[in-house]
């Protein structure tokens, strides 16, 4: 095997890659075992590099935002894991037009909330449903993330990816097929780098309040007190998740330390010193006792990396 560090390091520079790093740090479950190599690169064309590395030579490697959706295997991941999350995380209004609206392009890595507060300091509306999503701008795109009756689908304007033959590419929004928590960057392998989107003109005033009244509602009923990946389980078609969880009797189930929120069913929480494994029971036994009771399955919409046991 070459030595993977050394070329790493060639690739995209030598502080931006680290070894046996603890994904603990880079998850907001704040639970997960070290990745045997985890990279930072500062530009467009190091990700570009890493990943045609990798894939020359048969090496794993995978890409996350800044960890919001995500549990690590306690065991870790054996490869690399590329971070696009503060350092590709440019945000630029490229076009403003006082009777049509405007357009923002932005990195892949910013946050999702720094793009709202952008868009409302410009007078634009659109973004204020995603502005207390705590995920970056890839990962949204990724998932089509949705909130309080918005979607990415509605802004999106076209998004830049890197492409599994290592073209960058700009792909319309008509050709990413984007539905509930899905998209053609994910069924394609494609790694988002960047997007535009499109809004509409508003006040600024109006759309500040909006997201204050977005915020409270998130701090009334969401449990953002403590770790956790943000909701855990997809909308099943016809039901809510959370309701389907409280009825089933399982507020507050605790695996290790690893609990449903007592807030809201719908989140799974670290309550302190939560495994992997603790969180991956968890979910294992809320999909059963919701199966058993009402025979609706519940789909984890966590992303898991790593080994787990049972797999």
């Amino acid at each position: 095997m070459p030595d993977m560090k050394a070329l790493l390091r060639e690739a995209a520079g030598e502080d931006c890659v680290l070894e046996q790093e603890s994904m603990r740090k880079h998850t907001t479950f704040r639970i997960g075992g070290p990745a045997d190599y985890f990279a930072a690169p500062t530009t467009v064309e190091g990700v570009q590099r890493m990943v045609k590395l990798c894939r020359e030579l048969d090496y794993p490697f995978y890409v996350i935002g800044n960890g919001s959706n995500l549990l690590v295997s306690d065991q870790g991941y054996r490869g690399l894991v590329l971070q696009l999350y503060k350092n590709l995380s440019e945000i630029n209004v490229v076009s403003q037009d006082t009777d049509q609206g405007g357009s923002i392009q932005a990195q892949s890595g910013a946050m999702l909330s720094v793009i709202a507060k952008r868009a409302m300091e410009g007078g634009l509306t659109g973004f204020e449903f995603a502005s207390g999503i705590p995920g970056t701008l890839g990962g949204a795109v990724v998932m089509n993330a949705g909130a309080y009756g918005g979607e990415m689908k509605d802004v999106l304007v076209s998004v830049t990816v890197l492409n599994r033959t290592g073209e960058i590419l700009e792909i319309p929004v008509s050709q990413l097929e984007l539905g509930y928590r899905r998209s053609a960057v994910l069924s394609n392998g494609w790694i988002v780098l960047g997007a535009k989107l499109d809004f509409a003109n508003g006040d600024t005033e109006t759309i500040r309040s909006r997201m204050e009244e977005l915020k409270r509602q998130r701090v009334q009923k969401q449990p953002l007190d403590l770790p956790s990946a943000g909701s855990t389980f997809k909308r099943p078609e016809g039901y809510f998740a959370g309701k389907l969880i409280m009825d089933a009797g399982l507020r507050g189930y605790m695996v290790g330390g690893a609990q449903v929120s007592e807030k809201h069913c719908g989140f799974i929480v670290n309550r302190g010193g939560a495994t992997a494994a603790d969180v991956r029971k968890l979910i294992a036994d809320v999909c059963v006792r919701v199966y058993d009771q009402f025979g609706v399955i519940l789909e984890p919409e966590v992303r898991m990396l790593g080994t787990f046991s049972g797999d």
